[in-house]
């Protein structure tokens, strides 16, 4: 048993137990009151007279036996109360078997007093930010956008006109607090082959869209209380919404005026100019907006400029109250290009790109990445996103630039170096200092 961790202040436990020794004394002081009120008549050299003696160690000095009878009673005490906690817990931490409890109970609470973090994108960047900052906070909502339309996410918003939920699935995988199998539940993918001949099959759709659009079927087509309850059965770390309740179809203009609509074609697109969504009218969702309202930091990326960030942004509901929140707001730029949406982009023209299809003013921070060098796969067609900073940018946000990038695949970032450098940036925006979970003082 880690005493140590037992006794870190912030845990929760010290109080009750000391409530608890409180409480064992005083049964003791009445126990034994009723006992000298009991045995006060009774022969001293009697059978149960000698009982009594032999039970309260009369035989030993009278400090000896204070201090045997206590330290027995103090080892009882920790011993069953130990125990009885480990029995009534153990069904409720079986994805963490192999931790000590006391890890467990001071993660939950510390993760309990973490900030109230919102991050708004989607794809693979946000699900790489949220692994890491699961494990800084408990207070974490993303707010995930619904403009795919390839895949099995495009497939079920064709058949069931539901929103997409690839990208909400990817979030809550990585922010469920349970074993990796589940992990892997959620994202398993059935093959092709397992549809039927003319395609209506499970094939190619993954189990966690399925159940995602299963469970919005239970409560009756309400696309954001079947996230809601999803993001309750799979024990999440924080919250996963959806920005809209409603699909959302991109359109983009390219160099030349030609018009590509879907998101799916967008991103494999070069030369973009300009996207817009339809409906242009769409009300963000509320729990999104509240959300926003009461956020310590706004994280925004990382993740696909144009198909992945600005879908979201691009409702002015949401752009707005981004601009009216107190919370700092910071712009985390991809550690690569993109082939096709953001070939040839460097910081600069994320940055003025951004801001361009939004307001100036929404970012303060701008986090990028200054580690140039990681391993590249030799499959992809990308480059380091390089450090050119906007010249002319007004009003202008605070550039902090760390080593965020996995060192051994230079187009995504490491979720640990990644968290704990926003987790830097907040620190420095809030003026407050705050211990990583797993230090100790």
């Amino acid at each position: 048993m880690n005493l140590r961790r037992w006794l870190t202040l912030g845990i929760g436990v010290k109080r009750w137990v000391l409530v608890l020794f409180i409480g064992l004394s005083l049964l003791a002081l009445a126990l034994a009151h009723i006992l000298r009120q009991a045995t006060r008549d009774l022969d001293p050299g009697g059978l149960a007279g000698s009982v009594i003696d032999i039970a309260t160690l009369q035989f030993l000095p009278y400090p000896w036996r204070g201090a045997i009878v206590g330290l027995v009673g103090v080892g009882l005490v920790l011993v069953g109360g130990y125990r009885v906690l480990r029995v009534m817990t153990d069904p409720l931490r079986s994805a963490d078997a192999d931790r000590p409890l006391v890890d467990l109970l001071y993660q939950k609470r510390f993760l309990a007093r973490g900030p109230r973090i919102v991050t708004i994108g989607g794809g693979t960047g946000l699900s790489t930010l949220l692994r890491g900052l699961k494990e800084q906070t408990g207070n974490l909502t993303a707010v995930v956008t619904v403009a795919d339309d390839g895949g099995s996410s495009g497939m079920l918003r064709d058949e069931l006109g539901i929103p997409p939920v690839g990208d909400i699935r990817n979030c809550i995988a990585a922010l469920a607090d349970a074993e990796p199998l589940m992990s892997d539940l959620l994202q398993y993918r059935f093959p092709i082959d397992a549809g039927a001949a003319d395609g209506a099959g499970v094939g190619g759709h993954a189990v966690g869209n399925l159940l995602l659009a299963a469970m919005t079927a239970l409560e009756g087509g309400d696309f954001e209380e079947g996230v809601r309850q999803i993001n309750r059965i799979l024990a999440v770390r924080g919250r996963v919404v959806p920005v809209t309740a409603t699909p959302l179809t991109l359109h983009a203009r390219v160099h030349g005026g030609a018009v590509v609509d879907g998101q799916s074609r967008i991103m494999h697109t070069p030369s973009i100019e300009q996207i817009w969504l339809t409906p242009a009218d769409v009300q963000p969702s509320a729990d999104a907006l509240e959300a926003i309202a009461q956020a310590d930091l706004i994280v925004i990326g990382p993740g696909s400029l144009y198909t992945s960030l600005l879908p979201s942004l691009l409702l002015p509901g949401l752009r707005d109250a981004v601009l009216r929140a107190t919370a700092p707001s910071l712009y985390v730029c991809n550690v690569a290009t993109q082939e096709g949406e953001t070939a040839g982009f460097d910081l600069a023209a994320h940055v003025e790109t951004l801001i361009a299809h939004t307001a100036p003013g929404l970012i303060d921070v701008v986090l990028a990445n200054d580690r140039l060098d990681a391993g590249t796969p030799a499959d992809r067609v990308a480059d380091s996103v390089r450090l050119r900073w906007p010249p002319n940018l007004r009003p202008t946000p605070r550039l902090v630039v760390e080593d965020v990038v996995d060192p051994g695949f230079a187009h995504h970032h490491d979720p640990a170096r990644l968290a704990a450098a926003v987790m830097r940036v907040y620190e420095a925006e809030s003026g407050g200092r705050r211990r990583a979970f797993g230090q100790t003082a």
